[in-house]
């Protein structure tokens, strides 16, 4: 009574758009049915991957016993999951989809299946959608910062090269955030400073100021801001004896504010391909998206068992934006004039973002008032998970932003400190034939959509880890030329990279 394929046409017609390409170029179905419309949404122009996700491992097997799937199988664009948990679909989800190659993304529930399966395909529908958000969140990153992380990170390979200082491990930690909070807890951290003669004090970049004109001096600092802006947290400051812990992405010059800097791996495909082909760099958690996070993923490494946060409030407290002595007040005092004054700049810098509801009916500390954005919740709950899963003990000093609740588990290593060394491994090649090779490399490389469809499928290649070294230029060219087909838009970033590699090695002396 009913022609499947034409009745799969119709279903997918909603997928076309005015010039008759997909208006979405990655599709997840949701069940495999079939295959009749999965069949008829491959025959549309721009459809670049499809996931189909399926439960029910013997149901599978007897429709692979009474219809051929080779159509569907058999393409390269296709995968199928079969009996996924959720901790196996997000990783899947951010390993294919990649938005500046496969454009939009839809997700396309087959009815019928899913109304059989509503709790298992509920909670893979819900999995996507988290997954999406983290993806899009990345690439707005990647778009604005691609081309900056790429220079940064080969004009610092000379200097990443000459360095062979290592850092020792500490017992007791005290992390410095830039938050209106560390006016009031500089006394705290003065006198804990006085009581534990071992502490070792790292501050973020921004605290940095503000702790110096308080009296106290950090042993160690942390930034991880490709921007040129990171300048202004040092400018001024004679403390070169101060160690900097700096991600590898950093502006080049920031190396020279310090007597002994040191380079890590912040997760940077190029950096992870660097630390793979070259030398290796300590590993620092970045993923937290703050400098904060990266404080405390330093002091797990070096093998804090107690970490005591200071300045840390993830909000804006008494509609404060920093601590005193930091960067933004003598940044927006020299900015000013009669149209825009002091206090204009820092309301427009309090107001740039809207702010997001409380999370409980009391949205004050102590009687004070403190107002979050999504970026600021989003950071505070990553450094809440991370602080959650150390073995180290991690306890915040009293302030008046947003409460940080750090549900503690029992400690694992019963007592056994693990104790590792801050320092890069042994360079295989100078930085120089590192960079000539890994230019060779980029302008051989094929980028045909074939050749696409086999990175994203091989994990373990030479070849596709060599491409996704390539994947934050690109997403920082689709912004600027969003006209840019998959393959000429590799081809641009091919062209991109080479540029700036020739133009790295021929402005080096090694």
């Amino acid at each position: 009574m009913i022609d499947p394929r034409r009745e799969a046409e119709r279903l997918v017609s909603t997928l076309r758009g005015e010039n008759g390409e997909s208006t979405a170029g990655f599709l997840v179905f949701l069940g495999l049915g079939a295959g009749y419309i999965i069949e008829a949404a491959l025959n549309i122009a721009g459809i670049s991957q499809v996931l189909i996700i399926d439960y029910g491992i013997n149901g599978i097997a007897e429709l692979f016993c009474s219809r051929e799937y080779i159509k569907i199988l058999g393409d390269p664009r296709c995968s199928l999951l079969i009996d996924p948990a959720p901790e196996v679909l997000s990783p899947v989800m951010l390993e294919q989809y990649r938005p500046a190659l496969c454009g939009g993304i839809r997700t396309f529930p087959l009815r019928v299946r899913t109304e059989q399966d509503m709790k298992l395909f509920g909670a893979a529908a819900e999995t996507i959608q988290v997954s999406i958000e983290k993806i899009s969140s990345d690439y707005s990153v990647q778009a604005y910062f691609g081309t900056r992380w790429f220079s940064n990170i080969i004009r610092n390979l000379n200097a990443a090269g000459a360095l062979n200082s290592s850092a020792a491990p500490v017992r007791e930690a005290a992390i410095c955030a830039a938050g209106p909070s560390l006016d009031r807890q500089m006394s705290l951290l003065a006198e804990h400073k006085r009581r534990a003669s071992g502490l070792f004090i790292i501050s973020a970049d921004t605290a940095l100021p503000a702790l110096l004109q308080g009296g106290v001096k950090p042993d160690a600092v942390v930034s991880i801001d490709c921007q040129h802006i990171s300048f202004n947290h040092f400018a001024g400051i004679q403390r070169r004896d101060i160690p900097l812990f700096m991600d590898i992405a950093s502006p080049p010059l920031l190396s020279r504010f310090s007597d002994t800097p040191f380079f890590f791996s912040g997760g940077h495909p190029l950096a992870v391909y660097i630390s793979r082909h070259w030398r290796p760099l300590p590993i620092i958690d970045t993923s937290g998206g703050n400098v904060t996070y990266a404080c405390l993923s330093l002091a797990e490494h070096l093998g804090a068992d107690r970490i005591t946060v200071y300045g840390a409030d993830f909000s804006y407290p008494r509609s404060r934006v920093y601590a005193r002595g930091t960067y933004i007040y003598p940044y927006f005092e020299r900015r000013q004039n009669r149209l825009a004054s002091l206090e204009a700049q820092v309301s427009a810098f309090l107001y740039r973002t809207p702010f997001l509801p409380p999370e409980n009916a009391d949205s004050s500390v102590a009687g004070n008032p403190y107002y979050e954005t999504a970026a600021l919740r989003f950071y505070r709950k990553a450094f809440e998970q991370k602080a959650a899963l150390m073995d180290a003990e991690v306890i915040t000093a009293p302030g008046l932003g947003a409460p940080i609740h750090i549900v503690q588990k029992k400690i694992q290593n019963h007592g056994r400190r693990v104790i590792r060394l801050f320092a890069p491994g042994k360079m295989v090649t100078s930085a120089a034939e590192f960079l000539e090779q890994y230019r060779g490399a980029i302008e051989t490389l094929p980028v045909s959509a074939a050749d696409m469809y086999r990175y994203s499928r091989n994990s373990n290649t030479e070849e596709r880890h060599l491409f996704t070294t390539l994947l934050p230029q690109a997403a920082a060219l689709k912004r600027r030329h969003p006209e840019l087909a998959a393959v000429e838009l590799l081809e641009a970033v091919k062209r991109h990279c080479v540029n700036e590699l020739e133009r790295v090695l021929n402005g080096l002396t090694f």
